[in-house]
């Protein structure tokens, strides 16, 4: 009662009471989500619309950004401000009196009533206020834009113009309808991602992040730079749960990058690894970031299709940087970790051998049985707690209080990626209102002179500059809306349309200036971000270029003959190689400046797929014919000089 009285006289919510009315909405919201995936209300013979549920967790989550995050950075102990407060409780207010009136609301918003605009305006100002303390400012200007023009896009020139609308009917639209903020974008967040942010929780809290990581240092620490091995193979398997690059290094990168550093590698190249590993966890099958969700209701295919579809894309991202780490090493002359500084393979699958087996009844359960994904990912999250509860990790069993607060932490864990959500929902009813969307197509085509080439380069440079300031989710949802749809009519698959987009989303966490997850590892590493991003960029050369690849080849995105795709990976991988020798400098021995560029020149000829366009074939077969000619040369070279046989 102290501290309450304390915090009133303080001019705030008091961190006691916030904390019990924080705990309160997340076991709320968990539970809500939960019941709703296992059809609950259905067996209960309740009969409710899914934009009640969707408008009922989305009150929840903004009382929730209110109350946990601040408007300005402040220390935990202090009150919460009434303002916050005041605007959590509107913004839950707002979302739980559509959720109770919603089958009424529906029938009157057409006549736009006074209480359906004001709900409505108090939700969208909050959802965008929400959105500015998560993600920053981007997707607020971004939505504030799209408003202006909806309101004076009557005014512009006829290449730009569009109906008048009346501002109250865009308030209700946006606040209300199903092709907005109650759309699909934010189902997809809160019936699939929530469920797959779960079981990251659950498998977080009962060792299965320990065990991924200790496997890597097992398997991959004694080669030749193993320390750098042990971040990449880590960094994949914890980005497959996370699906967050910054996350993903602030977990892996507090253990690897001082690894990185005592075993010799600089510390901005130490940081860069991480961050480029990490980065690549959101496209790393089979649990991809939230994005690969929203891809597969957008496209209307299952998750399953994009998880195939993902495969030998995340493959060559990580044999790049695979490749580049080892000859970096060698270069440097970084030999692997101690043994006695390593867990022996016996010992960690010992201990967790069940931990792969969730994972794998979610794959074959999406892949092979078709089960929807949210269920297939509580199907997961159980087996987890069944195997924790039998056989533990390392000798302890999770207390299941500590299961239980692993779930209640689920709802705080997914805040940010609800709102971002509702902000997309945002922008896409405005775009569905206005019809810009579809001007906004011609326009792009029209810019790029029905080049295929430069209207990918303009996607990729926007997608870089979008994602400075947002997160790849975000990223993507706005450029599928505005860009995708270009491509498509451009020629591409809408497969590879969506991936590219997706792709060049995600780079811009390793992409200077701001490069968000290079600086979340340089701050653990204690060196320059800037040069950390540089570094990242270079490291991560494969990433910028393997997008171009599958936009015209269907084979990379697993579509085609079996021969065709088995051909496309075999040489995609070999250019990968060859392409890794020239950044690095080094195969055998350090390669001179003309065998880089021959290198390169190789590499990029075999990159090229067969069924990019008409005759590519060759171009795998000269860039094949290059790189065996440069390595006989080479070899022959280094047995001349020296004498002796060379062996790795």
């Amino acid at each position: 009662m102290n501290q309450i009285a304390s915090g009133l006289q303080a001019g705030g919510l008091p961190p006691k009471l916030r904390n019990t009315l924080s705990l309160t909405l997340q076991t709320l919201m968990t539970v809500t989500v939960i019941a709703w995936v296992l059809k609950l209300p259905l067996y209960l013979q309740l009969s409710l619309y899914n934009e009640q549920f969707l408008a009922a967790i989305l009150g929840m989550a903004l009382g929730l950004a209110f109350l946990l995050i601040r408007a300005r950075p402040s220390p935990e102990d202090t009150p919460t401000p009434w303002v916050d407060a005041i605007a959590g409780l509107a913004g839950m207010v707002a979302c739980f009196y559509i959720a109770i009136r919603y089958p009424v609301l529906v029938n009157e918003v057409i006549y736009r009533p006074l209480d359906a605009i004001i709900i409505s305006a108090i939700i969208v100002a909050l959802i965008l206020e929400a959105v500015r303390r998560t993600a920053g400012m981007t997707l607020v200007i971004v939505v504030l834009v799209l408003v202006a023009y909806a309101m004076l896009g009557h005014l512009l020139p006829d290449e730009f113009v569009s109906r008048p609308i009346d501002f109250t009917r865009l308030l209700v639209y946006l606040g209300m309808d199903t092709n907005a903020v109650l759309g699909q974008t934010l189902a997809i967040a809160i019936i699939v991602v929530v469920p797959f942010t779960l079981m990251g929780q659950i498998l977080g809290r009962t060792g299965g992040s320990q065990f991924f990581g200790d496997l890597a240092m097992a398997v991959m620490g004694k080669y030749r730079g193993g320390s750098a091995k042990i971040s990449v193979a880590g960094s994949a398997l914890f980005g497959m749960i996370s699906g967050s690059a910054v996350s993903n290094v602030a977990a892996v990168g507090v253990i690897t990058i001082p690894m990185m550093k005592r075993s010799g590698f600089p510390k901005h190249v130490a940081a860069a690894i991480e961050a480029v590993g990490s980065t690549g966890g959101q496209l790393a099958p089979p649990v991809m970031g939230a994005a690969a969700f929203l891809m597969a209701e957008l496209l209307e295919t299952s998750y399953a299709a994009v998880l195939i579809a993902a495969f030998i894309p995340a493959f060559l991202y990580y044999l790049a940087l695979f490749i580049q780490v080892d000859l970096d090493a060698a270069k440097h002359g970084i030999k692997g970790e101690p043994m006695d500084r390593l867990p022996a393979i016996k010992e960690v699958m010992r201990h967790g051998w069940y931990f792969p087996i969730p994972f794998v009844v979610l794959v074959v359960g999406l892949v092979f049985f078709n089960v929807a994904a949210e269920y297939a990912a509580l199907q997961a999250a159980a087996l987890l707690v069944i195997f924790n509860l039998i056989f533990g990790y390392k000798g302890e069993r999770t207390p299941l209080r500590e299961l239980l607060l692993a779930t209640i932490s689920t709802a705080k864990a997914s805040i940010d990626l609800l709102v971002i959500a509702a902000a997309a929902g945002l922008v896409i009813g405005t775009l569905n209102l206005t019809g810009l969307a579809f001007g906004l197509t011609l326009q792009l085509l029209a810019l790029s002179g029905d080049s295929t080439i430069v209207l990918l380069l303009m996607t990729s440079v926007v997608a870089i500059i979008l994602g400075m300031g947002m997160p790849t989710v975000g990223v993507y949802i706005l450029l599928a809306t505005l860009i995708a749809p270009a491509l498509i009519q451009a020629g591409l698959s809408p497969m590879a349309s969506h991936m590219f987009v997706m792709y060049f989303g995600m780079m811009s966490m390793i992409t200077p200036p701001v490069a968000i997850a290079a600086f979340a590892a340089a701050n653990i590493a204690g060196c320059d971000g800037s040069k950390v991003g540089w570094t990242a960029t270079r490291v991560g050369w494969c990433s910028y270029v393997v997008p171009f690849l599958f936009a015209f080849s269907p084979a990379l995105l697993m579509e085609g003959s079996a021969g065709t795709i088995i051909w496309a990976v075999i040489t995609a991988s070999l250019g990968v190689l060859a392409g890794s020798i020239a950044v690095v400098g080094y195969f055998w021995v350090a390669v001179s400046a003309l065998q880089r560029v021959l290198y390169m020149a190789a590499g990029l000829l075999m990159l090229i797929p067969a069924d990019a366009f008409k005759g590519a074939g060759w171009t795998d077969i000269a860039g094949l014919v290059l790189m065996i000619v440069l390595v006989a040369v080479h070899w022959l070279q280094i047995k001349r000089q020296s004498g002796v046989s060379v062996a790795n």
